[in-house]
């Protein structure tokens, strides 16, 4: 049995536009095989190989996002304590500064948008945190004292 894969609905939804956009290019791959396969000897044949190619990632990526979306549990953000979808504002103890993060799925993670994975050191230090609870988060770097200020 595989493992749930935990998202946000936003994240839910992103993957499936992805998913359709992928399948819409299903037809569009295949006429260009077709035509590579009509350019002669498939041996020698570079643009049949490399739509070939093409054609494997793209299958590839939709079997990885239908089975993401086949075991999604689509989590509610908690305003109580963190969970998948929160909106945290974390105090650094050490360096005095706040930061907002947003605890989401693996696959909706993008640390240049503030979007923590609830897997990374920083998502699961403050998973199931309330307000006021400190997170020590282990980094690279050494150890990073976080406050919960606010979950939103």
């Amino acid at each position: 049995m595989q493992p749930d894969t935990l998202l946000t609905q936003a994240g839910l939804d992103a993957l499936q536009a992805e998913l359709d956009e992928l399948i819409a290019k299903r037809p569009a791959m295949a006429a260009k095989i077709k035509s590579a396969r009509e350019l002669g000897d498939l041996k020698e044949n570079a643009e049949y190989h490399a739509a070939k190619d093409e054609q494997g990632f793209l299958e590839t990526r939709i079997q990885v996002i239908e089975r993401q979306i086949r075991t999604a549990k689509v989590v509610e953000a908690s305003s109580d304590k963190v969970t998948v979808g929160s909106k945290v504002v974390v105090k650094d103890l050490d360096a005095g500064d706040e930061e907002t993060w947003t605890v989401t799925g693996v696959s909706e993670a993008d640390p240049m948008e503030n979007k923590v994975s609830y897997e990374s050191p920083i998502g699961s230090a403050l998973i199931d945190l309330t307000v006021g609870d400190v997170a020590e988060v282990q980094l690279p770097r050494g150890t990073m004292r976080l406050e919960v200020v606010r979950i939103g």
